[in-house]
């Protein structure tokens, strides 16, 4: 039966065990998929005949099944990949120091699924000056789509092993806490960081 066919269930949305299920079924789909967690969680809601306006998890929740469910199933797979990105990331901003960058999202926070890409975080005087040194540098890239108003620009570099995000704000936002879309504080870490951590990690 399609969906469109199919009744939505109407189960209190306040009711632990469908969260739970809500919220491990998004998780499973980032893990798996390499989905970003709007559209993980928008998904799930569909895999589960819940109705579109069902209240949506916070990421912090599914951020912590999708650790639990690389713990359980991926557990080697996860290492190696987050070293795998790691070291791309550590390449890529040595590459990019005039730019004094950042790396940012789940590469760093240890949960990058399948597919994922390293989002590295710049605060050029321009989008432009960066895309100059890109071409200078012999680095193909293309437009994406900023996230957000306050990002200026998404330069793309799709590489088939490690692709990256060069996500461009504003200078002056450097001196201030960026927040995600639920409202935690989104961290990043210098180069120097991002090689401490590999290091701990063995």
């Amino acid at each position: 039966m399609s969906r469109r066919n199919r009744p939505a269930r109407t189960l209190n949305p306040n009711a632990p065990t469908l969260r739970s299920e809500l919220v491990h079924a998004a998780a499973r789909l980032i893990a798996e998929d390499g989905l970003d967690y709007g559209f993980a969680k928008r998904k799930a809601v569909r895999q589960l005949g819940l109705p579109d306006s069902f209240p949506l998890p916070g990421n912090a929740d599914v951020e912590a099944a999708v650790r639990e469910y690389q713990a359980i199933y991926q557990e080697d797979e996860q290492a190696e990949r987050i070293a795998f990105l790691r070291g791309g990331a550590i390449e890529l901003m040595h590459r990019l120091a005039p730019f004094s960058p950042y790396l940012t999202g789940s590469v760093l926070e240890g949960t990058a699924g399948r597919h994922a890409r390293i989002d590295i975080l710049l605060f050029p005087d321009s989008a432009k000056e960066l895309e100059i040194f890109l071409l200078d540098q012999g680095i193909p890239f293309h437009h994406g789509n900023p996230r957000n108003d306050r990002v200026e620009a998404v330069l793309v570099i799709d590489d088939e092993e490690r692709p990256a995000n060069l996500i461009v704000r504003s200078p002056r936002d450097e001196r201030i806490a960026l927040k995600s879309h639920d409202g935690r504080t989104r961290t990043r870490a210098r180069v120097e960081e991002v090689e401490a951590l590999c290091a701990a990690a063995g």
